[in-house]
């Protein structure tokens, strides 16, 4: 409170010296003076800079075009400028100078809109010197009174209420003016009230094709006091010359619907606005959140081209769909391959932290460019560090929340609105991040049921599984890990040893990722094999369908250890899951799968004794363990909603 009072004396000692200053020097020179406080603004106000610059990107600018955004959001600055010097010698604003600097379009709807009797609104949108308007009216000879909503600062509220009273003007607060507000309207005359930024009580209509809350003041008080409206918008054509639109006078339509005549006509006075903000966008304040309070999110998913990290952004974003539905929130999702023009092109795209987005119009192929500057998200979402500053990027021009998944290359957890960070990567004590156990993914049962019902009609089984059944999903290489073609050998004979103990059936799989000759190996072991209902060599048909439906359709899984995203998907698919011990694991996979082993999550077990480990869990049937973190992630979405 006493900083808002210190803020609140200054500020009304630097609007009178202002005043002072203004009232000595040309009128040119105080308008380029504004125009240059613009620029000091735009310099500054880091803020709400990019704010406006994401709303001018997503409305009147080339999406593609990032100078063309930044362009207009400097003459709205400058605009701005100007406005304040304005504002400051309002005092000494006569008649003739509205006479030789104000030109009014249409100014015959005037005395139309009032032949009705019953009170006109003159509604207006945040843009140009509204300012102006109680000096006109007053000026143009009918009664004429200013809606207004008390600033945060009483004492520089106070001097602009006694600017706009010298002026003949009648003010009405808004807060506990209403009847007074309606008195007004039915003695014919004129109130001036604003359409836009209606915060969380306004209607939701669109806004340049995305929801925007509304203020439904006017058009309520027209719908019931059956008065006129006059869309009023102001341009500046060249210092003190302003030009003043009066759109042609509106009459509200209705129906039997009252809620729907309120957004339909809403709809329809806000459309007024958009064909004069697109043809004048400087004019606009764009530095509030125009979009905040819709009732659509746009989400874009980033990928890197590897399927696991893919898979963990996909489900995020299954989890953040949920949570939009229980809000009634729609939602548009789109996914992003990011290519690269070079490897080079690659490095110096982290250049963009400090040169910006247009150095990703370098770095990327036209088509990714296209993709990812041609939708406007709320919401991002990546995993993978060499991606993570793309998504960095991204979210600064939307004013979009991110999200990212692993540790970002490069940057501090705190660039991001919230980093899921699985707990192998190191401890991390950010307020902004969220720990799991392992790699987020799309497994649950409605997964698991779709999946196995596409694989059944996929044709791919050779007959019905009818048994207990037996998983088995075989990785590839990595730096230092390596699957020999010895080491399969040995696990197909646990594998066919464990089917005739259990009498089941088996289900395999390889991945991208396997080498030529252990996929040799597979289909010498298991091609003719008569409890094989399934083989599938991923290089060769890599269907997406296949891992969900063997999850679904098995028992038990035997996993390859070197894939984090894939022991993690059989986990969660809640079987017993059974990984074979490898060496040259990173220590990262080292301490993942230690700590899947202690939760109870797996079975980690030497191929020699895995058969025998198989057996014994299957005839005592133990309590499968699962982690949790798809809760956990629930729950931390809530903070970017």
């Amino acid at each position: 409170m006493k900083q808002n009072l210190i803020a609140d004396y200054l500020s009304c000692i630097l609007f009178r010296a202002l005043s002072f200053f203004t009232s000595i020097v040309p009128l040119s020179f105080s308008f380029f003076l504004g125009r240059r406080l613009g620029d000091l603004l735009y310099l500054f106000d880091r803020r709400h800079r990019v704010i406006a610059n994401a709303n001018i990107r997503k409305t009147v600018a080339d999406k593609f075009d990032c100078a063309s955004s930044s362009g207009i959001t400097r003459r709205a600055y400058q605009a701005f400028g100007q406005n304040i010097i304005e504002i400051s010698f309002i005092p000494r604003i006569n008649k003739q100078y509205l006479e030789k600097y104000i030109y009014i379009e249409n100014k015959d709807n005037i005395p139309q809109a009032f032949k009705r009797g019953k009170g006109v609104i003159f509604l207006i949108v945040h843009e140009g010197n509204w300012e102006l308007s109680n000096i006109i009216c007053a000026n143009l000879g009918f009664p004429f009174v200013l809606f207004v909503r008390d600033q945060g600062f009483p004492r520089l509220n106070s001097l602009l209420n006694s600017y706009r009273l010298k002026q003949g003007a009648k003010i009405i607060h808004k807060e506990g003016g209403l009847k007074e507000l309606i008195e007004v309207l039915r003695s014919n005359q004129g109130i001036g009230m604003t359409v836009d930024q209606g915060g969380k009580s306004g209607e939701i209509v669109k806004f340049f094709n995305k929801d925007a809350s509304m203020s439904v003041g006017a058009v309520k008080l027209a719908l019931k006091y059956d008065c006129s409206i006059v869309p009023v918008f102001y341009t500046r054509i060249k210092g003190p010359y302003t030009k003043v639109f009066l759109d042609q006078v509106y009459t509200v339509t209705r129906t039997m619907d009252p809620e729907n005549d309120v957004k339909e006509n809403l709809q329809r006075l806000v459309s007024i606005y958009e064909k004069y903000i697109r043809q004048y966008p400087h004019e606009y304040l764009w530095t509030y959140k125009i979009y905040k309070y819709g009732k659509q999110r746009d989400i874009l998913i980033l990928s890197d081209g590897k399927t696991g990290h893919l898979r963990q952004s996909e489900a995020v974003a299954k989890l953040l769909i949920r949570k939009l539905d229980e809000r009634g929130i729609k939602y548009n999702l789109k996914m992003q391959k990011i290519e690269f023009n070079s490897r080079f092109s690659r490095l110096i795209s982290g250049l963009g932290f400090l040169a910006g987005i247009g150095c990703l119009r370098r770095a990327l192929t036209k088509e990714s460019w296209q993709g990812v500057m041609g939708f406007n998200p709320e919401i991002i979402i990546s995993a993978g560090g060499s991606i993570s500053r793309i998504n960095y990027l991204l979210a600064k021009e939307n004013q979009a929340k991110s999200v990212v998944l692993m540790r970002p290359a490069g940057l501090s957890l705190n660039k991001f609105d919230l980093a899921i960070i699985p707990e192998h990567d190191g401890l991390i004590n950010k307020k902004n991040a969220v720990i799991t156990e392992g790699a987020l993914n799309l497994i649950d049962p409605d997964y698991l049921s779709q999946k196995s019902k596409k694989l059944e009609e996929s044709g791919l089984l050779k007959g019905q599984v009818l048994r207990p059944c037996i998983g088995v999903l075989i990785g590839g290489n990595s730096r230092k890990f390596s699957i020999s073609t010895d080491n399969i050998i040995k696990l197909a004979a646990v594998i066919k040893k464990s089917a005739q103990d259990l009498n089941a059936d088996v289900l395999i799989s390889t991945s991208r990722r396997t080498s030529s000759a252990v996929e040799q190996v597979i289909k010498d072991e298991f091609s003719d094999y008569s409890r094989c209902k399934l083989m599938v060599v991923a290089n060769e048909n890599n269907n997406s369908d296949v891992v969900g439906g063997m999850l679904g359709l098995s028992n038990i899984i035997i996993c390859s250890p070197e894939s984090i995203s894939m022991i993690s998907e059989a986990v969660c698919a809640e079987k017993y899951v059974f990984v074979f011990k490898g060496y040259g694991l990173s220590k990262k996979h080292g301490r993942f799968l230690k700590n899947y082993e202690d939760q109870g999550y797996i079975y980690l077990k030497d191929t020699a004794n895995l058969a025998e480990g198989i057996k014994g869990i299957w005839l005592n049937k133990p309590k499968i363990n699962c982690p949790q973190d798809n809760l956990i992630v629930s729950n931390a979405l809530n903070k970017i909603i």
